[in-house]
């Protein structure tokens, strides 16, 4: 048994425990009841009910931003994807995993050739700082390619971080 502030009461019978719940105004809400004895805690079951509805909305919240998608076209402008890949660098920095998704309309699936040079242009930009979660593939009129930030190699940022916080003193003239 386990009162509100989280002390161990030790082994009470039910009876007791229920007079020690209306003796503070608050319900008896058992938490194991599995193990041997059960468990059992004095709280106020809707606070309980509402932290707990509580950590399930924001699970659902953190969960949904987990992958972001960019659309490119087989005939992008230099400059268009130039920006398109800037956005998706910002994108790994917040930790999350980037799907470059080449559409093609009409004609544009003649040459899925023209798309596959496209993604292997996108991804010689990022080099080792990025590792393809999944290879190049068709969903449709999509080719697409799902990528995360690579754990085992450092951003050139964070050197440079580092090297500039290390400011030596030898160039001091006297």
């Amino acid at each position: 048994m386990i009162d509100a502030e989280g002390n161990l009461l030790g082994i009470l019978t039910k009876q007791e425990a229920m007079d020690k719940a209306k003796e503070a105004e608050l319900d008896l809400v058992e938490i194991a009841p599995n193990a041997d004895p059960p468990v059992a805690k004095i709280i106020d079951f809707k606070k309980l009910r509402y932290e707990e509805g509580k950590k399930d909305t924001a699970g659902k919240r953190g969960g949904g931003g987990d992958l972001k998608e960019l659309w490119l076209s087989p005939r992008i402008a230099d400059h268009d994807l130039e920006i398109r890949l800037r956005r998706t660098e910002e994108f790994l920095k917040e930790g999350h995993k980037v799907k470059l998704s080449v559409k093609f309309k009409g004609r544009e699936m003649a040459h899925p050739e023209f798309g596959q040079a496209l993604l292997q242009k996108a991804l010689a930009h990022f080099g080792d700082r990025i590792e393809e979660e999944r290879e190049p593939k068709f969903e449709g009129r999509k080719l697409s390619v799902i990528i995360t930030k690579s754990k085992g190699v450092k951003n050139a940022e964070d050197e440079n971080k580092q090297v500039n916080s290390e400011t030596p003193e030898t160039n001091q003239q006297g």
